[in-house]
Formats: C-alpha cells, structure tokens, sequence
C-alpha cells in the first residue's frame, strides 16, 4: 500500500472522526492525528484558542515523523479553507500520495446531529469560514447522509487506498471525480 497523508474536510458533525478512526481501525499502518486532541491535550480544551499556530505546528510534526516512520496519515480536522487544507496536505517527507477527503452531507442533516450533540450554531458558524476547495487539489467526496451512504463511501475509499493504479488518473476513478 503506498504512504497516504490524508486530510479530511467538512463540517461538525459531517462524519469525520467515525471516519478517521474506522481507517485506522481497519489499516494497521494509519495513524490518526486530531486537532480537537492536540488542542485538548495542551491547553485542555478542544476548543481554538490564541495559540493556534502552535497547535497546528505541532500536528504538521507529528505528521511528518509518522510519514517518515513509513505509517500513513488521516488527519481529523474541518479545515474550512484552502489555506489550512494545503498547508495539511504538504509534507516534506517524499513519495506520500496525497488526498483531501471532502465530506459531503446534506445540511439538514448536519443540523440534527448539531442539535444532537448540542452544538447549536455550529453549522451557520462553519458557514462563514468554509471555502469550496481549490480545484488543484486531489479531491474525494465522501458522502455521509446515511449509514448506507457512508459504507458506500467508506468502500469506494478503500478501493481507492488499494489500488495499484495512480489514484489520480480521472479515467480510472470518475465515480470519485463528480462535478463540485
């Protein structure tokens, strides 16, 4: 299996975390680094605080040793704009295929699990900040309205991950590729 730095993007409550830790659940050679954690595990809370850029800091660290460790990245984050995501997806580690994993859920949805877990506000919050990706990036849309969409997803991302051809040649791959 190539070396993965995979950056997951989308809103609270769009399935990220389900997301990260079933991959690495699954592929022994993942390793899933949170912000929400970082953020946690200095300061102890998960929320943003002024020393974002130490946090941030510290995660790009973490990815590159564990790249360089020859382990494979999921990176749990709502990277809502395209200067994070690129700043993520980079590493100065060699021969790492990258993937920004976009989340897609209807927002209906989002907000019901938002008013479930009592984040009120948090998707018209995120409404602000968030950027439709650049289109240079390599991009995967994982739906998740559903359980049914998610495994649906979750497979053709397995796939994608085991693949022996490029994963970014859209001619092999235009069920990942629809129209943003």
């Amino acid at each position: 299996m190539p070396l993965w730095n995979i950056v997951l993007s989308g809103y609270p409550g769009s399935g990220k975390t389900k997301l990260s830790q079933r991959l690495v659940s699954e592929n022994r050679d993942f390793v899933r680094l949170n912000v929400d954690d970082l953020r946690s595990m200095y300061f102890g809370t998960a929320e943003p605080s002024e020393q974002e850029d130490f946090v941030y800091d510290s995660l790009a660290t973490l990815r590159d040793t564990t790249l360089g460790s020859r382990r494979s990245v999921v990176i749990d984050t709502t990277a809502p704009g395209n200067d994070m995501r690129e700043f993520l997806l980079s590493t100065r580690i060699r021969n790492v295929t990258q993937l920004l994993i976009l989340m897609i859920v209807e927002r209906s949805i989002l907000e019901d699990r938002n008013l479930k877990r009592k984040f009120l506000g948090a998707v018209e919050a995120w409404d602000k900040a968030w950027e439709s990706p650049s289109k240079n990036m390599p991009i995967m849309k994982f739906r998740n309205n559903s359980p049914a969409e998610f495994e649906t997803s979750y497979y053709i991302l397995t796939d994608l991950l085991t693949s022996k051809v490029h994963p970014f040649k859209r001619r092999f791959f235009t069920h990942i590729y629809p129209r943003i």
